[in-house]
Parts: structure tokens; C-alpha cells; sequence
């Protein structure tokens, strides 16, 4: 399914990550694509209320704490920086579809990097 919101989908997700050697492109590409499953899962089902945006955060949110692992394999890790970067992501989705008043740890909470 396409992304229609043209914030998202014109967005260049990980950017950071990937312009930083210290993280593989490959495993980036799998966070890039995490993000992008979580704004297709928005746009098939838009969210009622904060509660039921945090729940599909939440999901994605476990996909990383996931994909950790496999930066660990490949030498890396979301370290502070990185932690940051996708977080800032996850406030950009939120904003971008009508929840600029989502707490940007809450969209995160279930993180364990």
C-alpha cells in the first residue's frame, strides 16, 4: 500500500543512520521499512485517540527492540544517537497524522535500546 500522507512519504526516514558508516545500511533498511509498515498501518486504520496510536507504536517499537539485535550482529548498535534518531522519527509519524500533542516517550516506551 502507498503511503499517501506526502509529509511521510516524502521523507527521508534514518537519515542520519544511514550518513553514519558505524550503522549497515542493510539493517537500517529494516527500521526504514518498520517506519514505513507503522504509517501504512495508520493510513489502513487511523487511530482514534492517542491510546490507540500508542498501541501501533508500540508494535513497531517492539520490531526494533528486535532489530537491535541485529545491529548487535552486525557490529552496531541503537546507542544514544541512534535511540535519539528514531525517536524523532516515531514524533514525526505521530505529527504527521494529526498527533503533534503525542508524548514522545510514550510513542517509544516499549524500547529496550
Amino acid at each position: 500500500m502507498p503511503i499517501t500522507n506526502q509529509r511521510v512519504a516524502g521523507h527521508a526516514f534514518l537519515r542520519q543512520m544511514y550518513d553514519d558508516s558505524y550503522f549497515p545500511d542493510h539493517v537500517v533498511d529494516r527500521g526504514k521499512a518498520i517506519l514505513l509498515r507503522l504509517c501504512e498501518r495508520i493510513e489502513a486504520e487511523p487511530p482514534s485517540d492517542l491510546e490507540a496510536l500508542y498501541a501501533l507504536t508500540r508494535a513497531a517499537t517492539e520490531e526494533f527492540n528486535l532489530l537491535d539485535e541485529e545491529f548487535v550482529a552486525a557490529g552496531s548498535e541503537i546507542e544514544t544517537v541512534a535511540r535519539e534518531w528514531i525517536c524523532d522519527e516515531f514524533s514525526l509519524v505521530a505529527s504527521a497524522y494529526g498527533f503533534a500533542d503525542a508524548d514522545a516517550e510514550e510513542l517509544t516506551a516499549y524500547r529496550d535500546w
